[in-house]
């Protein structure tokens, strides 16, 4: 009898230890505080527990990781599982994603970039780049077209912009350097501070940013059409980590990552759908630049930002050109089918 007790609990035990190597638990690097940029990652946290049974969970950290501009870093020596970054905060990192943050590709809306940023991180270039840094693409962060708020008197003439302080990244800041404006890549959550002190006139964000960090309340008027471009923000894993997920836990990450994106283009359409009551709310201007001086915008900066960027990538042994065809590609594809 005492011997089939002690195999019944040494059983026990081992079923108990076998349960805990089972079970996985991920640290996710975040910045900010939860917002429309962030839901996709939320709700993949929550679909991949429920598809668990609670046997695979995500504790999601706002800041308490990392700094934003280093989870690329955390990611490759393994300091947690995923991680968000933007490709604007290290370009040099991330080179291949970049070709997403040209000024006016002609994405017209999320789904469309979506597309874009999907078939790009397919591209072997981006896996091979991403890889040097223990990293694997997971999914895009789509935001629409970045505009800017300004305080004082409107900006609605390409002339007003000469000497314009602005905090724009990536494609979007070269966009506006070409027309004489003074570009800064401040991070997200150093803009409010930016502009409050003077640092910079005007912000060039996204509209959900443009509430999460405040700079909405600093502003007396917001561009409505101005579409110079946006900028590109995925969402990576650490290799190791994901390949020692369990089949069952990989199969629920993976398959998890449509309808997280599908719950992010619903939760920022709502967001859209209210933004004039929230310009309203905040007794903030909306302006519309005349189509004139839209077209001399991207006559000034389209084709040369990306030829020099096609040739910049070539030189260092990308194929910036294809990269380039693919996004037009993807584009006309996407278009074409909708």
């Amino acid at each position: 009898m005492q011997k089939l007790l002690t195999r019944s609990v040494a059983a026990t035990i081992a079923l108990t230890f076998a349960g805990e190597a089972a079970a996985t638990e991920w640290n996710v690097s975040l910045w900010g505080k939860r917002r429309a940029f962030t839901e996709h990652v939320e709700k993949l946290a929550e679909l991949v527990s429920a598809k668990t049974n609670g046997q695979f969970t995500m504790n999601i950290s706002y800041g308490g990781l990392s700094k934003n501009r280093e989870n690329l870093d955390g990611i490759s020596i393994g300091a947690f599982e995923m991680a968000q970054f933007c490709a604007g905060y290290h370009r040099d990192k991330n080179r291949v994603i970049t070709v997403l943050e040209l000024p006016f590709l002609g994405v017209s809306n999320l789904e469309e970039e979506v597309a874009v940023s999907a078939a790009v991180y397919a591209h072997p270039a981006a896996t091979e780049e991403m890889a040097q840094w223990n990293a694997k693409l997971l999914m895009t962060s789509p935001m629409p077209q970045y505009n800017i708020v300004g305080t004082g008197e409107p900006r609605d003439a390409l002339a007003e912009f000469e000497g314009m302080r602005v905090r724009a990244t990536g494609g979007i800041g070269a966009a506006f350097e070409s027309v004489g404006a003074v570009p800064t890549s401040v991070t997200a959550t150093e803009a409010y501070q930016a502009m409050e002190s003077g640092v910079v006139d005007t912000v060039a964000f996204a509209q959900h940013a443009h509430l999460s960090f405040g700079t909405i309340n600093q502003a007396d008027w917001w561009t409505a059409n101005l579409n110079p471009g946006t900028v590109n923000c995925p969402v990576v894993v650490n290799i190791d980590a994901y390949e020692a997920l369990s089949d069952e836990h990989r199969t629920a990450l993976d398959s998890s990552v449509p309808e997280a994106i599908d719950h992010y283009l619903a939760n920022y359409a709502e967001l859209l759908q209210r933004w004039d009551s929230v310009l309203e709310e905040k007794g903030v201007q909306k302006v519309e630049i005349p189509e004139a001086e839209l077209a001399q915008f991207r006559e000034t900066a389209a084709t040369p930002i990306r030829d020099a960027w096609i040739a910049d990538m070539e030189a260092q042994g990308l194929p910036g050109q294809e990269l380039y065809d693919l996004v037009v590609k993807t584009l006309e594809d996407t278009k074409g089918g909708s």
